[in-house]
């Protein structure tokens, strides 16, 4: 037998020896019994990106994460042990959370991540749980989407304002502002300005629960890139829960074209308004060339405005971030969640950033203060979430079991 005859024979026996075992192993299939027998165990890697992040006003044992593709978790020891309280649930994008301020047992999750790069998972829109966390109800709203932020009435529970920003790869109906009266049962569009602009982000003045200031976002995404800003981008307030609008144009805000908007008040002063504002080489020119700048200021609920800062450290890459939050008891005290965590204590004028160690994560994406204890934060990253109970001077870090995993591979071995 020449060489060309043996090597089609030793073919001919391995490809025997294969089927024979395959249907050995199709003889040997597992039962049900069997596999409900089995149980996985988490073997790594820890750690990804948290989206949002709430507490619970004066209870410094309970907060509530949510995670860029990992559901909802809960800690009820201050942050020392967390369980995931969403897993059964269709979906694993969360894109915002919120506590009601009038009973901490009633939450309203949002689906979907709002902060946008080449790897973002869309939402079904609204879960809510009247028990903590412990069951979760589908509320509607199931083609928002990514929810970037949602409000709940200081006095009503069932009164809720969601800002959609939409799914974003075309156009579509859904985005923008969506409010029910009865805990979801049904919803009203109350703020559209097109269908390819959604809600970036909205705040509820800490005085009078009817004025809300909302950030509108035209947001284009596409497999081969992102388009950031254009006319419906702006600022938008309502002073009678919603019924009616008011675009914010002028007054010292920027008159050309602006990308995404992020919106922080404070009850130390509830006249104060924040606005991070995407400009310069961050949008694209509609017409002519985009102004720059990064932080406006109003003293009068919107009225007029003024320029406080050009510091890009403020938003880093606009779409992936462009957060703030204010002291509850401290006006000048703004904190700016980007790819570094910075601060200001003199009302947006100049940043300090803090020392490397006393960061509270990397890649922040969302931040809770305690309204009742300015000390008090949580902070949502790429790495887990951090809690501070002395004003960032130190941190407990945690890294939740929420990898996002980009590729697999496997190989022969057994």
């Amino acid at each position: 037998m020449n060489f060309k005859s043996r090597l089609i024979a030793q073919y001919i026996l391995l490809l025997g020896f294969i089927l024979s075992n395959g249907y050995l192993l199709l003889a040997q299939t597992l039962t049900k019994e069997q596999t409900q027998q089995l149980k996985f165990r988490h073997i790594g890697p820890v750690g990804n990106r948290v989206t949002c992040v709430v507490g619970v006003p004066g209870n410094d044992m309970v907060y509530y994460a949510g995670a860029a593709s990992g559901g909802i978790w809960k800690t009820e020891d201050g942050g020392l042990n967390w369980k995931p309280i969403f897993d059964d649930k269709p979906v694993h994008a969360i894109g915002a959370l919120a506590v009601a301020p009038s009973d901490d047992q009633v939450i309203y999750a949002g689906t979907g991540e709002p902060f946008i790069r080449s790897n973002v998972s869309i939402g079904n829109g609204v879960w809510k749980s009247t028990d903590g966390g412990t069951t979760w109800t589908h509320i509607g709203l199931d083609n928002t989407g990514r929810i970037s932020r949602i409000i709940i009435d200081p006095r009503d529970p069932n009164t809720v304002y969601v800002g959609a920003l939409g799914h974003a790869y075309a156009p579509q109906k859904e985005r923008g502002v969506h409010k029910t009266t009865d805990g979801g049962k049904t919803w009203k569009h109350i703020l559209f300005v097109d269908e390819n602009t959604g809600t970036s982000d909205m705040v509820m003045d800490p005085s009078n629960p009817r004025i809300i200031f909302v950030g509108m976002w035209q947001l284009s995404l596409r497999t081969w890139n992102r388009t950031s800003g254009g006319q419906g981008s702006g600022m938008h307030m309502t002073k009678d829960g919603g019924e009616t609008w008011t675009k914010l144009e002028g007054n010292g805000l920027p008159k050309g074209p602006v990308g995404k908007i992020a919106l922080s008040m404070t009850p130390a002063n509830p006249d104060r308004v924040y606005a991070l504002i995407e400009t310069g080489d961050g949008v694209e020119a509609i017409s002519g060339e985009p102004e720059s700048g990064e932080l406006w200021r109003s003293e009068d609920k919107g009225k007029t405005w003024k320029l406080m800062s050009y510091d890009r450290n403020m938003t880093g890459r606009q779409a992936y971030y462009t957060r703030s939050a204010v002291s509850p008891d401290n006006e000048n005290e703004i904190y700016f969640i980007s790819a570094s965590f910075w601060n200001s204590i003199d009302g947006g004028k100049t940043l300090e950033p803090l020392n490397q160690r006393a960061q509270p994560n990397w890649d922040h994406h969302d931040m809770w203060i305690d309204p009742t204890n300015g000390d008090r934060m949580i902070v949502a990253g790429d790495g887990g979430v951090s809690i501070s109970k002395n004003r960032t001077m130190t941190w407990l870090r945690i890294q939740l079991p929420v990898a996002q995993l980009y590729h697999v591979t496997t190989d022969n071995d057994v």
